[in-house]
């Protein structure tokens, strides 16, 4: 009788699974499965949002208009398009990776996973830089005691209508303002940062500047541009004036609906954390190419491996791309 022969791998050493994969392989494969279920669940909550929302939300050409070293330039989703070209080519980088380390090629599999990194570390501080404009706003806006957005604009020299900053206009007032602190603050709560200018000062200001309009969430389906109200119409909507909103956060948003601050930084965020995490485990990758790890092994599968996530990264930003700066 022949001797049966039980092959004892285990899944941490690399041994065949299904469909010939080794089993590191398949369980990167279903937390990718899992983890993209995550993110189209997001993404479709998003959608419902946006479509429930449509008249009001924000106009993202207007919202990501900003490009570094650029300042007062209207440059809409120029810098987000550069943020998306160095990931997609940070792709391109580790499938070079992986096929350097397909032919053994140590050297290469080192170069390819260090622009890799670099790639990403790139996207990271983008990214923080877009937050970063997100949160501080530029215009500035005010919100009604109805929850609605209102925004300045004024006719330029070539006919159409442009955002006017409320620094531009504001008036300079006697006024107390105190910012509420643990120590003052009602249930010892901190209260958030004052705005630059108080309701009043912005009514004031408005007031004695004729030639500014206020311009409505509300976008015409005919031009989709928001509507701008006349100056009678200003008036009687500024009067309603509750808060001052500087920026975006998960409270106001000076943009528009709340709801994009709050989906913005949700699902942008959560992207990141895993760009982040991806960049951290190819920086333990790559030091492990350097000391020869995968060379004694005679196989570089762990770089094949974290390319995989790599690259299901770089695919969900196409998604996110897609939905919050295209459609």
């Amino acid at each position: 009788m022949g001797a049966t022969v039980i092959s004892n791998e285990h899944a941490l050493d690399g041994g065949p699974g299904p469909l010939g994969a080794t089993y590191g392989k398949m369980m990167m494969w279903f937390f990718i499965l899992s983890d993209a279920l995550t993110f189209s669940g997001f993404l479709a909550a998003y959608g419902f949002s946006r479509f429930k929302f449509i008249e009001t939300w924000p106009i993202a050409d207007e919202v990501f208009n900003h490009f570094p070293f650029a300042h007062g330039v209207d440059a809409p989703m120029y810098y987000v398009a550069l943020m998306t070209f160095i990931l997609i080519f940070s792709s391109v980088t580790m499938v070079l990776a992986v096929d350097a380390g397909h032919h053994m090629k140590k050297n290469k599999v080192a170069v390819y996973m260090a622009l890799t990194i670099v790639g990403g570390f790139i996207f990271l501080g983008s990214q923080a830089w877009e937050w970063k404009n997100f949160i501080k706003g530029e215009f500035g806006a005010v919100e009604t005691s109805g929850g609605s957005i209102l925004q300045f604009v004024k006719k330029g020299e070539d006919g159409n209508y442009e955002r006017v900053k409320l620094a531009d206009f504001a008036a300079v007032l006697p006024e107390d303002r105190t910012q509420h602190s643990r120590n003052n603050g009602v249930w010892f709560m901190d209260e958030a940062t004052i705005p630059s200018h108080s309701a009043n000062e912005i009514i004031q200001g408005f007031k004695a500047h004729e030639n500014i309009l206020v311009r409505v969430e509300t976008i015409d389906p005919t031009t989709k541009k928001k509507v701008v109200l006349s100056r009678e119409e200003s008036i009687k909507r500024l009067a309603d004036t509750k808060y001052v909103v500087e920026g975006a956060n998960l409270v106001r948003n000076e943009y528009g609906s709340k709801l994009f601050a709050n989906f913005f930084f949700f699902i942008t965020g959560f992207h990141g954390f895993h760009v982040f995490t991806g960049v951290l485990i190819n920086i333990i990758i790559f030091f492990n190419v350097l000391l020869g790890t995968y060379e004694k092994r005679k196989s570089y599968e762990m770089v094949e491996k974290v390319g995989l996530y790599w690259h299901f990264v770089d695919l969900v930003w196409v998604f996110v791309f897609t939905f919050f700066y295209l459609v």
